[in-house]
C-alpha cells in the first residue's frame, strides 16, 4: 500500500482507512432499512472512500440481524470492481469458526479481482455468533484459532501445502488455488487485549492491528512494544502496527455527538446482554470522546488531532476508523466518509509530518 504521506511508526507509510461492521442503517425518519439495502449502500460507501483518497476499506464479519455482513468478501469484490486504488479487506475475519483454506481462497480471489489490493485481518472473534452457527464449541476457542492461524501461515507460503492438525483434515502436497499473483497477501492479527495474540502475530510474521473500543488507547502502548520485542526475538524484520477504533465525523463536535450518542447508547445497551459491556452514561460517553478516550467523535480537526496523538503514543503507522453505528442514515455515513477523506486524513498527514 502506497501513500503520499511521510514514513511514521517504525519507518512505514502512514495509512488511513475505514472499517465497518455493516451496521443496519435507517432512513431519514429513523426507520430500519432492509439487509439488502444496507449492503447495497455499503458498496456506495466503499466507492466513495476510494474517491476521497483513503487508503483502505474494511468490512468485519458478523452474523446477526443488526450486523448482516456475513459474506464480507462478496461485498468487497463489488467494491473492488468499481475502484482502482483503495485497498480492501476484512476487519476482521473470524478464523476460529471458518476454514483457513476457504479464507485463503476467497481473499486470494479478491486479490486477483482487485489487482493486488486485498488484505485480511484475522481474529478469534470478540462476538461469538459464528460459533453456534457453524457448529463450533466455545470450549475450543483458543485451540481453534492457534491451529487455524498456523495453517493460514502455511497457505501464504504457496503450494504445495503440507500440514497436519486436529481441527480439519491434513494436507499433503496439496495445490491450493488461486495462486497469489505477486508477493503475498498482507495479513494482520486483530488484538483486543490478549498479549498471547500479540506474540502469535509476531511468531507468524503477521502485522498487528490493535482493536481499541473503550478506555484510554495509551494502555495499548505496551502491546506495541511487546510486538516489536517479539519480532526481534523471532528474528523477524519490523512490521506495521495499526489501530482500529470507532467514531463519527460531522461538521462540528456538537453535531457529531448529537448524531452518534443516541445510536451508540442503543447499540451498546443491546449488545451488553450478550457481551457484558457496561451500559454507557452521557458522562462516560463524553469521557470516551475526550482526548483520552477510545471514541473518535467530532469535527474533522478534533478527530484528526486525536488520531495523530494516538498514532504517536502507540508507535503505529495506520489508523482505521470504525465508522457507522446502527440507526445512522446512509446520508450521514456518506458525509462522515467524505469529511474523513477530504479533511481528516490530510490534516493527520500534516500533523504526523510535523
Amino acid at each position: 500500500m502506497t501513500t503520499a504521506a511521510s514514513e511514521v511508526g517504525g519507518g512505514f507509510p502512514l495509512v488511513l482507512g475505514l472499517d465497518t461492521f455493516g451496521d443496519l442503517t435507517s432512513d431519514e425518519q429513523g426507520r430500519p432499512l432492509s439487509h439488502a439495502q444496507t449492503i447495497r449502500d455499503l458498496v456506495e460507501q466503499g466507492v466513495l472512500a476510494d474517491q476521497v483518497g483513503l487508503d483502505f476499506f474494511g468490512i468485519g464479519e458478523h452474523h446477526t440481524d443488526d450486523f448482516p455482513l456475513s459474506a464480507a468478501d462478496v461485498v468487497l469484490g463489488a467494491i473492488a470492481a468499481r475502484t482502482e486504488r483503495i485497498h480492501v479487506g476484512s476487519a476482521v475475519t473470524v478464523l476460529s469458526s471458518d476454514d483457513p483454506v476457504r479464507v485463503f481462497q476467497r481473499y486470494s480471489t479478491l486479490n486477483a479481482l482487485s489487482g493486488g489490493r486485498a488484505e485480511v485481518i484475522l481474529g478469534r472473534g470478540s462476538s461469538i455468533d459464528s460459533f453456534p452457527l457453524f457448529g463450533y464449541d466455545l470450549a475450543d476457542y483458543e485451540d481453534l484459532f492457534e491451529e487455524k492461524t498456523n495453517l493460514f501461515a502455511e497457505l501464504l507460503k504457496g503450494s504445495p501445502v503440507n500440514w497436519e492438525g486436529k481441527t480439519r483434515a491434513s494436507l499433503h502436497d496439496q495445490d491450493v488455488v488461486p495462486h497469489l499473483e505477486h508477493g503475498t497477501l498482507p495479513t494482520w492479527i486483530g488484538v483486543g487485549g490478549s498479549p498471547q495474540s500479540v506474540i502469535r502475530a509476531a511468531h507468524y510474521g503477521f502485522s498487528l492491528m490493535l482493536a481499541i473500543i473503550g478506555g484510554s488507547p495509551s494502555r495499548f502502548a505496551p502491546f506495541s512494544q511487546l510486538f516489536h520485542k517479539a519480532l526481534d526475538s523471532f528474528g523477524r524484520d519490523p512490521l506495521p502496527v495499526g489501530v482500529h477504533s470507532p467514531g463519527h465525523v460531522a461538521a462540528t463536535d456538537e453535531l457529531a455527538r448529537e448524531e452518534f450518542w443516541p445510536r451508540y447508547l442503543e447499540v451498546i445497551t443491546h449488545v451488553s446482554k450478550t457481551r457484558g459491556f457496561a451500559i454507557p452514561t452521557k458522562q462516560s460517553f463524553l469521557a470516551e470522546v475526550g482526548p483520552h478516550g477510545a471514541l473518535f467523535v467530532g469535527s474533522p480537526e478534533t478527530v484528526a488531532q486525536k488520531i495523530a496523538a494516538n498514532l504517536k503514543t502507540l508507535g503505529a503507522n495506520r489508523f482505521d476508523l470504525k465508522y457507522g453505528m446502527g440507526g445512522l442514515s446512509h446520508a450521514a455515513l456518506m458525509t462522515n466518509i467524505e469529511l474523513f477523506g477530504t479533511q481528516v486524513a490530510p490534516r493527520v498527514r500534516e500533523l504526523m509530518a510535523s
